[in-house]
């Protein structure tokens, strides 16, 4: 026989049993752990870690060898299985757990025995998984979220020892762990199993797919990935997806836009299997609606008519209504049904049937229709609700979301705006904002904060007369932004997220309508330094089916509307009734001609105008209005640095006009809530600049503190609630002004000290309410203060908190009734 010889192989696991049939051997069970020391001749020789002291052979065969780590300590070694911690921790459990199984099982406690049983199996699936190394970051991740709660839960009930983890779900080393901190991780493992084995024993099923951690975040997110497109169109087609509302019947979202080429794939090959979109910012309000759909708008690209033959005098390049799909999402963005990335849904495309057919009429018809003869024509796609921000998405599902994933914004704001780094530090903006758009083309995401500048346009419907034309015209707008020159500014317009920047825009074209409603979306992203110059140019021209007739058609009618009104605000969100001027089509192109002209029609100017066409004042613009025919849009602005109220703007803009500043000031108090909110660092910034440029002076110092503590009143309305941690990151973060204490101090110290005296102060109430707040900001400022100057003026700081705390100590010792006992 071969001598024995060390091996490196250390670790098995028997795979079979092996009873003890000669002295020397060492008896083994199915699942026994064995330290191997020696080899010889398919032979092993070692030990069990259940009985380390007894030592001997074993047949190699029934041992499957384990990956190790092996540890010298002098002669001794230590053998650590390779596995990942979360594989040892399973098998420790599921043998300490078979011990306790057997226990029962012989006890009698059959429901106790069936309930361990299953968790066992389940247990060990998931350790098999675990061991496949095939799973996605985010699945292992949710996977051992599982496997701890089921361990734990397991724990708990076979009144076993709990297992504190960290956030990883790691255990806590408690050599390298506090006594306060493993008691806080205790109790909060404790708080969370006692919760859960309450939603065990409720009679209330849960929803599925709608965890904590969806309930918790603010932000909400639907992923899309769209399979595969069928459809017998021979041209050219553009699919518009977004989120619809039928409550409401209007678009909530961006559009996700693809290019599909007349072949039958994505004009950009590149996209095939990777039609990826993210709607993003929805919120807890959104996934309550009554019914959301996910609706698709297809436009084919090519001919008037599809039944005319191909001929080169035939115009091509229309975009010409085809159809719609849509698809009821209502449960799945309400978890009461499972999303799945791998699940594929089918949408049917229900086909134009008519020359009047307008899309969004007929998304509104669809969502209330019943089952249609699709014939095999739809969209595949595959659906599953996110849950957190853009980068939390971005890391808990990296192999769904990355950097070539389009991102769809909702059309509003989201729930919770984050303060943007940075804001503020460029004076390039029209008050001393970044001089720049953050645009969100191509997919791109926000920076930490969320800065955005997107004015969205919706070319809603217009009326066209005929005119000399035996039948009505097909009536194509074009969109451009244009400067005060008229210069058409280039590449601000986007159809849609995953589409790229254009120029224009031209309309969908509705054949030989005289009412036309096209209910089109787009994006203008003008950089926010060049707001204040630039306009939208509305061009109307008829578009003939005959490619030679085409040619010679000119520009019948133009609209404009600037993108800020003369007070500095913004365009007012809503419709807008847009005069159209006729005249030369060279004319209708001159800035000159008509940026002195109104372009909004109200009621008086309707009733005055009669006829076909009145000439307007200045016979030198050459242009005349029309009001045999009328066109209407809607605006949204959701910027993040523009605003539409005067007041706030004036507080904002306040060093251009300064003798302004104290009216501004008070008018702060009147302004909408959701409007200072959305400019929340803006205001805090203009507020605080204010106070340090009149260091020398008191003048402003009570009313910018009234204006502070409405602001954190604001911020305390349950309203706006989740803005707590936007006001406590601008504190944190972007807050500078290291003279503020000083005032802050003082203005508070006077309020308190004119309550002690009985005089009346109606805003000390709300003052104490804030009180918070307002001490996080002395404290802040003092600290930056002590970092510049180096500790100096520490006495003086002390004395004004000193001073502060015994006038509150004889406010609450006062016997005056009236103010000062409210106070009190």
């Amino acid at each position: 026989m071969s001598p024995w010889l060390p091996t490196k192989e250390k670790y098995g696991v028997a795979v079979w049993n092996f009873p003890r049939t000669k002295e020397h051997h060492l008896p083994l069970q199915i699942g026994e752990m064995v330290h191997i020391l020696q080899a010889s001749e398919g032979w092993y020789c070692g030990y069990s870690l259940r009985n380390r002291a007894a030592r001997g052979i074993f047949p190699a065969s029934l041992i499957r060898l384990k990956g190790t780590v092996v540890e010298q300590w002098g002669t001794e070694e230590s053998v650590v299985p390779a596995e990942m911690p979360m594989v040892q921790e399973i098998t420790t459990t599921l043998r300490e757990w078979a011990t306790i199984w057997k226990q029962l099982y012989v006890a009698g406690q059959t429901e106790r025995y069936g309930q361990v049983k299953r968790m066992m199996q389940e247990l060990m699936e998931q350790r098999s998984q675990l061991l496949s190394g095939a799973l996605p970051k985010d699945q292992l991740l949710r996977l051992r979220k599982e496997v701890t709660g089921r361990m734990d839960y397991g724990n708990k009930i076979l009144a076993l020892d709990l297992v504190v983890r960290d956030e990883d779900e790691n255990i806590l080393d408690p050599d390298r762990t506090s006594v306060i901190s493993l008691f806080q991780a205790h109790r909060r493992a404790a708080q969370t199993l006692t919760q859960r084995i309450q939603e065990e024993t409720s009679p209330q099923p849960r929803a599925p797919g709608h965890g904590s951690h969806g309930a918790a975040s603010p932000s909400h997110n639907l992923y899309l990935c769209v399979r595969n497109f069928v459809c017998h169109i021979g041209e050219e087609a553009q699919l518009f997806m977004a989120l619809y509302d039928p409550s409401e019947q209007r678009i909530i979202s961006e559009n996700y836009v693809i290019r599909w080429a007349s072949t039958g794939v994505p004009q950009d090959i590149e996209l095939l299997n990777n039609l990826k979109v993210v709607f993003t910012d929805l919120g807890s309000t959104d996934l309550k609606r009554e019914r959301l759909f996910l609706v698709c708008q297809i436009i084919r690209v090519g001919r008037m008519d599809l039944r005319d033959s191909h001929s080169r005098k035939l115009s091509t390049g229309l975009r010409r209504p085809f159809g719609i799909s849509v698809m009821d999402i209502t449960d799945i963005t309400k978890g009461t049904c499972d999303s799945d990335e791998d699940k594929q849904h089918f949408i049917p495309v229900h086909l134009v049937a008519a020359d009047g057919d307008f899309l969004h009429n007929m998304i509104r018809k669809a969502v209330e229709g019943k089952d249609i003869n699709h014939k095999g024509q739809g969209l595949w796609v595959s659906l599953k609700m996110l849950w957190g921000d853009l980068s939390q998405v971005r890391k808990d599902h990296p192999h769904l979301v990355d950097r070539s994933t389009a991102v769809a914004r909702k059309l509003g704001y989201p729930e919770v705006i984050m303060p943007g780094k940075g804001w503020g530090d460029n004076p390039g903006g029209p008050w001393g904002v970044p001089a720049r758009c953050w645009d969100l083309a191509d997919g791109a995401v926000p920076p930490p904060g969320d800065v955005r500048n997107d004015i969205y346009l919706t070319l809603v419907q217009g009326e066209f007369d005929k005119g000399s034309k035996k039948t009505q015209k097909n009536v194509e707008v074009t969109v451009c932004v244009c400067d005060e020159a008229g210069n058409v500014v280039q590449n601000v317009i986007q159809a849609g997220a995953g589409d790229s920047l254009t120029s224009h825009f031209r309309s969908v074209v509705y054949y030989q309508q005289r009412h036309q409603r096209w209910m089109e979306t787009l994006k203008i992203a003008v950089p926010i330094e060049d707001v204040h110059r630039t306009h939208l140019r509305f061009t109307f021209r008829h578009r003939s089916s005959s490619d030679s007739k085409d040619r010679s058609e000119r520009i019948f009618s133009m609209a404009f509307v600037r993108l800020m009104r003369p007070d500095g605000t913004t365009l007012r969100d809503g419709e807008h009734d847009l005069v159209l001027y006729k005249g030369d089509s060279k004319k209708l192109e001159d800035a000159s001609a008509y940026l002195s002209l109104p372009s909004e029609r109200n009621l008086s100017e309707s009733k005055l105008l009669s006829g076909s066409s009145f000439r307007v004042s200045g016979a030198t613009s050459g242009l005349a209005v029309s009001t045999r025919d009328s066109f209407q849009i809607s605006t949204l602005v959701c910027s993040t640095k523009l605003t539409q109220n005067v007041n706030l703007l004036g507080l904002l803009k306040w060093r251009s006009k300064p003798s302004l500043l104290r009216g501004n000031l008070q008018k702060l108090m009147n302004v909408d809530g959701g409007e200072v909110i959305k400019f929340l660092q803006d205001t805090l910034d203009a507020l605080f600049s204010i106070m340090m440029e009149h260091s020398e002076t008191d003048i402003y110092d009570t009313l910018v503190f009234d204006a502070l503590v409405f602001i954190v009143g604001l911020v305390a309305d349950r309203k706006f609630q989740h803005f707590n941690t936007v006001l406590e990151a601008y504190i944190r973060q972007h807050f500078s002004a290291t003279l503020a204490y000083k005032k802050l101090l003082s203005v508070l110290t006077q309020y308190v000290e004119q309550a002690g005296r009985g005089e009346p102060c109606e805003h000390l109430p709300r003052t104490f309410k804030a009180l918070e707040y307002i001490f996080k900001f002395i404290v802040r400022s003092r600290h930056l203060f002590a970092q510049l100057y180096e500790g100096k003026e520490v006495a003086e700081f002390q004395h004004s908190l000193q001073r502060f705390f015994l006038t509150l100590n004889q406010l609450m010792e006062s016997p005056l009734e009236g103010p000062t006992l409210l106070s009190q």
